[in-house]
């Protein structure tokens, strides 16, 4: 099982490296590539057609500004894609990705995380192979343990 992690520019990369880190984390395979969809369209539909070959089982696509990369993957392939807004440095502070993400026509589902949340679409990737896996979800059930332990620990040391 890998999880497919693409972005539109190398600009993206900072945030998107979290989902990655994610990832990491649970052991999970992974790929990860820039997919420009307005200046790399081929290679955009290249990529989403073949990833179920290539064993992709999810992927998280991540966009910025005028942010179609995670739709037109979403209308290319079957597999949950799950789409990253990330605020750019031309962006009306996120809402254009945002929008762009979010507001998906019926009949192509987008999941999306928050704006710049790429461990949230790390974490979403998990759980998703977590219906497959026992494993993977045994791992993130101790995650879930581990966080909660964190957070009143955190609150004894008040």
């Amino acid at each position: 099982m890998k999880v497919g992690v693409i972005m539109g520019s190398k600009s993206d990369l900072p945030i998107m490296q979290e989902a990655v880190e994610v990832l990491k984390s649970f052991s999970i395979p992974y790929e990860v590539q820039i997919v420009s969809a307005h200046r790399t369209p081929e290679w955009m539909v290249e990529y989403a057609k073949t990833a179920i070959d290539r064993g992709v089982k999810v992927i998280i696509a991540g966009a910025g500004g005028a942010a179609h990369l995670p739709g037109m993957t979403a209308s290319l392939t079957v597999l949950p894609v799950i789409g990253v807004p990330i605020k750019s440095s031309n962006s009306i502070d996120g809402w254009d990705s945002i929008l762009s993400i979010l507001q998906m026509p019926n009949g192509i589902p987008v999941a999306t995380v928050a704006l710049n949340a790429a461990k949230n679409a790390g974490l979403l990737a998990v759980q998703i192979l977590s219906v497959q896996d026992k494993t993977i979800q045994n791992n993130l059930i101790a995650f879930r343990e581990n966080q909660t332990k964190q957070v009143l620990q955190n609150n004894k040391n008040i």
